[in-house]
């Protein structure tokens, strides 16, 4: 992900998450590439989803991870996060974990196909409606 790209990635953030990040927060995670990861996935010379996770220690934590409604059922959001996890690993992390919405069994279900467990849940993790996170754990 280039700065360039935050305004298409901002469109996609808006219209998949109730309480989207900021494009000051997109661009305040650009700098920490000491730590974090981000990438784009781009179809037909648009771009059409953005991913990215933290490295803690031996550990990848997906942050964020949206495909534009548009494109979704395409299989183009098993080839971004396909590309995000072959690259965790070739940064030789050991696990990644990730959080979903309670409320959110699309999302479940996907990541459930790549081999993630339910491992705990966040009570009221989400500020904007209190809703429960499922957290999910998989070895890369």
């Amino acid at each position: 992900m280039r700065k360039e790209d935050i305004p298409e990635v901002s469109e996609i953030e808006n219209l998949s998450f109730p309480s989207p990040w900021s494009s000051n927060i997109f661009f305040s995670e650009l700098e920490k590439e000491s730590f974090a990861f981000y990438d784009v996935l781009e179809y037909r010379d648009r771009l059409v989803g953005y991913g990215g996770y933290w490295k803690i220690k031996n550990e990848a934590h997906l942050v964020t991870f949206a495909i534009h409604p548009s494109f979704r059922r395409m299989d183009l959001g098993t080839k971004l996060l396909e590309h995000l996890l072959k690259n965790a690993q070739d940064q030789s992390l050991d696990t990644i974990t990730l959080e979903v919405r309670d409320s959110n069994l699309a999302a479940q279900r996907f990541y459930e196909r790549f081999g993630f467990k339910k491992i705990a849940v966040r009570a009221y993790y989400y500020s904007d409606t209190e809703e429960d996170a499922i957290v999910y754990w998989k070895k890369l």
